[in-house]
């Protein structure tokens, strides 16, 4: 399976089966966590067996049960270190699925986690890992009209890609960015309103465009 193919079957799971990751699944998890972290800047770890990270009242209010896998996205704090973990976060939440597990993006309902940070580090983010009780459900989206209003008349690698971006997940399915068709083959997708993660969104959403559309086939404005 690509990763492109893994858009259309990755959705959110917050609820695990108390089963643990192979050891070839782990390698492979492992290398890409790796090449990820140096294209990106960023310091992904991967957190295995450790059920404390979750195990507490937060993570129960945000309906999180059996996580015992997790993923930490750091790096040096830095003006786009937000959207690159967005971005590159995403790359693995995808790479997870073509691999038979889930995940969930999650932003404060944890406990403390077990990165070890270099200095002058930040942690963003943590993804949830695992073999889901379920395959979790499709998000429901917001007037196309209103995300992408260039969509009815565009080229059809643009269509794709905000097809592949409508499906991408963001802060509490909150979807506030725009994606705009410019001169040429120029793309331009930018945030909409105030709200949480909304960095961390434009990365992730920018992720699923590119594979949508093909980066061969336009230029981010």
């Amino acid at each position: 399976m690509e990763l492109k193919e893994a858009i259309d079957l990755r959705h959110s799971v917050r609820r695990y089966r108390d089963v643990p990751i192979e050891k070839d699944i782990r390698e492979q998890l492992d290398e890409y966590a790796f090449l990820l972290s140096k294209q990106g800047g960023l310091n992904i770890q991967i957190v295995y067996d450790e059920p404390e990270c979750f195990n507490v009242r937060l993570a129960r209010y945000g309906h999180f049960e059996n996580v015992k896998n997790y993923v930490v996205i750091s790096g040096k704090k830095e003006k786009d270190l937000e959207e690159r973990a967005g971005y590159y976060g995403e790359l693995f939440v995808l790479k997870a699925q073509t691999l038979g597990l889930n995940t969930c993006w999650v932003a404060l309902t944890h406990g403390k986690s077990r990165a070890v940070l270099k200095d002058g580090e930040k942690e963003v983010i943590l993804i949830s890992l695992g073999y889901g009780e379920s395959q979790g459900v499709s998000h429901k989206n917001k007037d196309l009209s209103v995300l992408s209003p260039d969509y009815a008349g565009a080229p059809d690698w643009f269509k794709k890609g905000v097809d592949a971006a409508l499906k991408a997940p963001t802060a509490t399915n909150q979807q506030k960015f725009r994606i705009a068709l410019k001169e040429g083959n120029k793309v331009k997708i930018s945030t909409a309103g105030i709200g949480p993660y909304l960095k961390l969104d434009l990365g992730i959403v920018k992720c699923h465009f590119e594979l949508g559309a093909g980066k061969e086939n336009f230029e981010w404005a």
